[in-house]
């Protein structure tokens, strides 16, 4: 039989090994809350391009109330602070959200987070990039082409566009200035470095490797506008974290049934992912 197989078997044995704590029959189980703030999340992007930034994890919470019997919650989220301000009164167990984003904004709500789990996409990595791209008809080829360049990168809570990317143009012997030019999303980055390419400047965006293909679907750019020139190493993308809220003794359970959505087949169709939650990979 094959190893993989063996491996399902014992997760779905582990999920139900470490199930919640039964509740007295009077007393109904509190909701496990989960702040979705993942960019693919259908209710935080658009349906503009077809299969692809349209994951349902409404049928995640009704996957997880299965595996742990007790009702679960979804909200969606941009962020952890407007979710935990507008729709969950302060409240969070799970956040499932972009690795660094997540571990920037937990903080500034006062939660501290621990990494249950990370989900693959439908190309079985669990990690994405940051794209430095510029105007189409930009002389620049590669990064190192980007001396005397105004370089839009993004906030430091997303790595690929900020750390990472930095780390890409160093490298590549391009001098950067005292106070980086920022811009809070891909798409600000990417209408805003046309716009002054436009006007004659010479401007670099960086945006995530996810985001081009929807900046180009919705219409937000013209499909051809922005040219890649350098992508960023790999860095962590989306990923489960359990929140101080939840007590220890349930991160088990719930990292067991996490660790078991790659069974079933709906689902990992449902959330755009070709074995749901895994284990992150070891730092080589």
């Amino acid at each position: 039989m094959p190893a993989n197989i063996n491996r399902r078997e014992a997760l779905a044995a582990l999920a139900t090994a470490v199930a919640l704590p039964a509740v007295a029959a009077d007393e109904k189980p509190k909701a496990l809350v989960i702040v979705v703030t993942d960019p693919l999340a259908a209710p935080n992007s658009c349906p503009c391009v077809e299969g692809f930034a349209q994951r349902d994890y409404d049928k995640l919470g009704k996957f997880l109330e299965a595996k742990l019997n007790r009702p679960v919650a979804v909200f969606y989220s941009d962020s952890l602070g407007g979710a935990l301000a507008k729709k969950t009164n302060g409240k969070c167990d799970l956040v499932i959200g972009k690795d660094s984003v997540v571990r920037a904004q937990a903080p500034e709500s006062k939660f501290t987070v621990t990494h249950l789990a990370a989900l693959e996409g439908k190309d079985g990595k669990t990690t994405q990039t940051g794209y430095i791209c510029v105007a189409a008809a930009d002389k620049a080829v590669t990064p190192a082409d980007l001396k005397g360049y105004k370089i839009l990168f993004g906030s430091k809570a997303a790595d690929e566009k900020h750390a990472a990317a930095i780390r890409l143009v160093k490298e590549s012997g391009v001098p950067l200035p005292e106070t980086l030019d920022t811009c809070a999303t891909c798409t600000d980055a990417a209408t805003k470095a046309l716009e002054l390419a436009k006007g004659g400047e010479k401007v670099a965006a960086v945006i995530s490797s996810y985001a081009k293909l929807l900046l180009e679907g919705c219409g937000t750019i013209k499909k051809g506008d922005l040219r890649l020139i350098g992508e960023t190493e790999e860095v962590p993308f989306i990923a489960c974290f359990a929140t101080n809220a939840l007590p220890e003794s349930d991160c088990a359970a719930v990292k067991a049934a996490l660790l078991t959505v790659g069974t079933d087949k709906a689902l990992c169709k449902a959330l755009e992912t070709k074995g749901g939650f895994v284990e992150p990979a070891k730092k080589k």
